[in-house]
């Protein structure tokens, strides 16, 4: 499987307004669109753009097929000029430029995240496809950012949402750009191979269902680590069950043979790795029994278990529950390593699952998040548009009643602005015509629609935050490799106040255009605004 898109992978509309542009003449009309959003989601104030190497694979990879034009000349409505398809078929982005801002970076509404010049045509033809590139990625690295932030540095994230993404190409997006946000690991065993990221899981209530009594082990010996001695694997956990059973005042009688049989079994199968789901019947009274009594006949072989997880009940009770658990045996037996036993927790979790396990003083070292983070419930789209902004050198603009949907004309350079403390205090649009903004001068910002609101900023900093990624039919800037896209992030995210990061009522960043910038929109709108009449 690939996140490579076909060009066909396209909506219709694509094709028709190509086939118009053609028959009118338009073939040599060069263009400019900028690939941007109007409001951060999930409530924040922040997006994080990801996507910017899929969107050059497929500019790379660009072209139509015979197949392809053979399906066009069938799906087209009305009567195609076979010339048409000719200059389809001969289509590649060698005249295309692309301009983006790093992936991984932290970004804001309206300014653009891509900006693609070339001509009209081709640029046209591209916009479905890097709309669904740029738009899902973006979400979900935003949507684990937000994760990784609520849950802290201290904690792991695995995801584990692949039964519930939206289709296996969802559900390997998902994973990749989980981790790109923040999240230290996958169950997708496809995306640790793609992306090499790293591959958790343990086992379902199934396995340990699957067990009814201790004489479903089919074998029981184990080899020790060092000594490659036999190690009754059963008959150390059955004796470990009943001393364990003593500290933390559980009878045995109470714990599910049939669990202590899975768990046996699962540990014979990886000692090293025995991470054990103890919530199939009771954690307190079997789960945490029947795992510290494995786990203390593993340490007999040789071998150090890992820990639990639990994903169902009361999860910070619970997780308190199990801490007290392994410090009390681990104290009992003189084992130090026994009180840091990981904990896992999962179960439906959402950020405000996290926020609220964090009031609660839980003890979970690690949060397995599956359907919300996946499917990005809280928002399941980001909403960027493609607009055009400039054809054969003049602006274009649209307008519309609602302010927020008026586009900002004319090709344009971004700059974020930093303040003396490091903090990035504004993004600002400006002509590309305009000289940047020094560090150590003053500028003035303006909001591009509302006259009173503007300010003058005295940068620090100045960071240009568009560099061009493809030009002359190769990639110019090659993309960083996913570690380092996901170092990108924090790093990024760690320049922004945290009032701007935080979960409840978060700050607006500012988004502002240059004076000039200001002007020429203004302009721009009257003389293409419709002059009404009263009567």
């Amino acid at each position: 499987m690939s996140l490579e898109l076909q060009v066909v992978n396209s909506d219709l509309y694509q094709i028709t307004m190509a086939y118009a542009y053609w028959k009118s003449g338009k073939v040599n009309d060069l263009a400019v669109f900028d690939l941007f959003f109007r409001t951060n989601p999930f409530q924040g104030e922040f997006t994080i753009f990801a996507g910017l190497e899929e969107c050059l694979k497929f500019l790379e990879n660009f072209n139509y097929s015979d197949s392809d034009i053979e399906y066009l000349r069938q799906a087209l409505p009305g009567n195609i000029e076979p010339e048409f398809f000719a200059y389809l078929k001969d289509l590649t982005c060698k005249d295309v430029k692309v301009s983006a801002i790093e992936e991984g970076s932290v970004v804001f509404p309206r300014v653009p995240l891509l900006r693609v010049e070339g001509p009209l045509i081709i640029a046209q033809l591209l916009e479905t496809t890097l709309l669904t590139l740029v738009n899902f990625a973006s979400l979900m690295a935003t949507n684990a950012a937000r994760y990784r932030m609520v849950a802290g540095k201290s904690v792991s994230l695995l995801e584990f949402g692949l039964r519930r993404a939206q289709g296996p190409d969802g559900g390997l997006s998902a994973s990749k750009y989980a981790y790109i946000g923040g999240f230290d690991g996958t169950s997708n065993v496809l995306a640790g191979k793609m992306f090499n990221i790293p591959v958790r899981g343990t086992h379902a209530h199934s396995f340990v269902t699957s067990f009814s009594t201790l004489e479903d082990i089919n074998s029981v010996i184990l080899r020790h680590a060092e000594t490659q001695k036999p190690c009754d694997l059963l008959e150390l956990a059955t004796e470990w069950r009943n001393r364990v059973s003593a500290i933390i005042d559980i009878s045995p009688e109470e714990a599910s043979d049939g669990e202590l049989a899975a768990l046996i079994s699962y540990a014979l199968a990886f000692p090293s790795g025995f991470l054990a789901l103890v919530d199939t019947y009771d954690v307190k009274r079997s789960g945490l029994l029947n795992f510290c009594a494995v786990a203390l006949a593993l340490n007999d072989c040789g071998y150090r278990a890992v820990g639990i997880r639990i994903d169902s009940g009361d999860l910070a009770y619970l997780s308190v529950l199990a801490r007290d658990t392994f410090e009390q045996v681990g104290k009992a037996f003189n084992l130090p390593w026994f009180l840091k036993l990981t904990i896992v927790a999962s179960n439906d979790i959402n950020e405000e699952t996290i926020l609220s396990l964090n009031e609660q003083g839980h003890k979970i070292d690690c949060f397995g998040i599956g359907t919300h983070l996946v499917t990005c419930q809280r928002q399941p789209a980001l909403g960027c548009v493609y607009k055009l902004v400039e054809i054969n050198g003049q602006p274009r603009i649209k307008l519309s009643q609602d302010v927020g949907k008026v586009t900002i004309p004319g090709h344009k350079e971004a700059y974020r602005l930093f303040g003396a403390d490091g903090h990035a205090l504004i993004d600002l649009l400006q002509r590309s015509s305009e000289p940047a903004p020094v560090v150590g001068q003053k500028v003035l910002c303006r909001h591009p629609f509302q006259e009173s609101k503007r300010a003058y900023v005295i940068p620090s900093k100045v960071e240009h935050l568009c560099k061009v990624y493809w030009k002359d039919g190769h990639v110019t800037t090659p993309p960083k490799p996913l570690s380092e896209v996901r170092e990108r992030v924090q790093s990024s995210l760690k320049t922004l106040r945290q009032d701007i990061k935080r979960n409840l009522n978060p700050t607006p960043y500012k988004v502002a255009v240059s004076d000039d910038l200001y002007n020429f929109i203004h302009d721009l709108w009257l003389q293409n605004a419709p002059i009404g009449e009263l009567s």
